[in-house]
């Protein structure tokens, strides 16, 4: 039966996922359950094993959210007090928090609208002697431009922020494998999404992984638990949480198909609206829609009527990361990134996530072409 009847499409519907895996989750529930071993375990060995195996990479450390990937990733390579981090300003506040969080100071750079990622142009003006690491973010499920940012970058590491990327592709390589290192997160709306808050760090650097395993245990030596290396906290990967990403990692490139028709039926259908649609596939690449974001003018008109005609549209993001209040002390003012803030300011995202029905995806264009008449 179709959803559309009542009319509300929302921005994305979880529910329409889990009953692909609730009976196997039911049994991993009773099975950790009985066994105990609900940190640490079997479980989460075996979804490191598996989601580096996904990525392409040798090592995968599971953490407790994305935040804490990229925290401790960066931790790993050295970000800290009296060092810079390279990033940009059109994401998630979470990138910029996690590279505070260490002690070290954003450094941000100016979006290529075309893209809306990283401008590898910007970059190299950007990296001095204090730089640990530069931060690119695969923005709503595209790659960004690695190639070029690894140019750019030279010998300074560079850390995949792949919190929206899943399953993207570039150059016939997944996500997570591009760089240095990446960090991800499983939260519930995300491609590969926990049933609560998790994470991971992977990468093919045995030392680098072998640090972030360290710092999610309080710094413990892997070796005895009971000799602390280095200063660290806990945020590791519940096993229950593994157990469950174990279940829904097997179906996530279809779910990834998913989207991608659902983008492909949008962007049919917006052809001929005053909208710029997003970046499709890169050269070379796959584009896992983790988001569908057009650009509109009047954007908060835009999105006020559409929630108005009950179809659940949202701005990703609205206001960049150097305009926010509580990051003033960074020093960036209005006009400071002129891209990031344009971007900023007709970002609309519309509904898309697996399962949703393509009379839903048509109900959603008829809002628009309506408001945008």
């Amino acid at each position: 039966m179709s959803r559309v009847a009542g009319r509300e499409v929302p921005l994305v519907d979880l529910s329409r996922l889990d009953p692909a895996i609730v009976a196997e989750a039911q049994e991993a529930f009773e099975r950790i359950s009985r066994s105990g071993a609900f940190t640490f375990g079997a479980e989460l060995e075996a979804f490191e094993t598996e989601f580096a195996e996904y990525c392409g990479t040798a090592h995968c450390v599971g953490v407790s959210d994305g935040t804490d990937a990229l925290r401790l990733a960066l931790s790993a390579l050295e970000a800290g007090p009296g060092r810079e981090v390279v990033t940009v300003a059109h994401t998630f506040i979470a990138t910029i928090e996690a590279i505070a969080s260490t002690g070290a100071t954003p450094v941000l750079v100016d979006v290529d609208p075309a893209t809306r990622c990283m401008d590898p142009n910007r970059l190299a003006a950007a990296i001095g002697p204090k730089t640990a690491a530069v931060l690119p973010v695969h923005l709503y499920g595209r790659p960004a431009p690695m190639g070029e940012i690894l140019a750019a970058a030279r010998e300074v590491p560079v850390l995949e922020d792949a919190a929206q990327a899943h399953g993207a592709e570039l150059g016939g390589r997944r996500t997570g494998s591009l760089a240095t290192a990446a960090g991800f997160s499983f939260y519930p709306t995300k491609n590969l999404g926990a049933m609560g808050d998790g994470g991971a760090v992977v990468s093919d650097d045995a030392e680098l992984a072998a640090t972030v395993r360290s710092l999610r245990h309080h710094g413990a030596d892997p070796g005895d638990a009971n000799r602390h290396l280095r200063p660290g906290s806990t945020a590791r990967l519940d096993n229950l949480q593994a157990a469950l990403l174990r279940l829904k990692l097997p179906h996530l490139d279809a779910w990834n198909e998913e989207r991608r028709r659902a983008a492909e039926r949008y962007r049919a259908a917006l052809a001929e609206l005053p909208v710029v649609l997003p970046p499709g596939d890169p050269e070379g690449g796959l584009h896992v829609y983790h988001l569908f974001v057009v650009e509109v003018d009047e954007r908060d008109r835009v999105l006020s009527e559409l929630r108005s005609a009950e179809v659940g549209a949202a701005a990703h993001y609205p206001t960049p990361a150097h305009l926010q209040p509580g990051w003033a002390a960074l020093g960036y003012g209005q006009g400071s990134l002129p891209h990031t803030e344009a971007a900023a300011a007709r970002c609309l995202t519309l509904p898309l996530f697996p399962g949703i029905e393509d009379a839903e995806i048509d109900r959603v264009v008829e809002a628009l072409v309506s408001v945008l008449d």
